[in-house]
């Protein structure tokens, strides 16, 4: 299973977003397995810009990760995403690969488990409503991250 980060803050998000479920939901070989609650969180890093719209689905996929990132950096620049601007700033469609089984990997295009998914409260929240007992390799579950970043402002959005 390989669990996807969601999030935008630029144009219309909320919308955005579900395109993005809807485009993923489309990969050759995969299924969309679910999907958490949207949430609103504050920019972690470079605050000064809108809020964030976040969200985590689980996609059940046959492509390889390279193959698969490829695809949501794919994605991302069909919704205007141009990478290489300012790390942390604003973004009409961000879709970071969290997680992919147990894999762990370190290579100049890719990083698995997502490399700073265990300090951001709007990536774990939201991977803990649709896999709660979830394990980061190398670090253990999710949940027990929570704690640490609950200063993070994330709220859930109504349906």
């Amino acid at each position: 299973m390989a669990y996807i980060g969601l999030g935008a803050n630029l144009g219309e998000p909320l919308p955005r977003l579900r395109e993005a479920l809807h485009a993923l939901a489309r990969l050759p070989g995969s299924r969309l397995a679910s999907c958490s609650s949207f949430y609103r969180s504050t920019p972690v890093g470079m605050t000064a810009q809108p809020d964030f719209v976040n969200a985590v689905c689980a996609l059940e996929t046959q492509l390889p990760a390279p193959a698969l990132l490829a695809e949501l950096l794919r994605i991302e620049r069909e919704h205007g995403r141009v990478r290489g601007t300012e790390q942390g700033g604003p973004r009409t469609l961000d879709l970071d690969l969290l997680l992919y089984g147990e894999e762990q990997a370190q290579t100049p295009a890719l990083t698995l488990p997502h490399p700073r998914m265990h300090e951001r409260r709007f990536v774990l929240l939201p991977l803990s409503e649709i896999a709660p007992g979830v394990e980061i390799p190398g670090r253990g579950r999710a949940a027990a991250f929570l704690g640490a970043c609950a200063g993070q402002r994330v709220e859930r959005l109504e349906s």
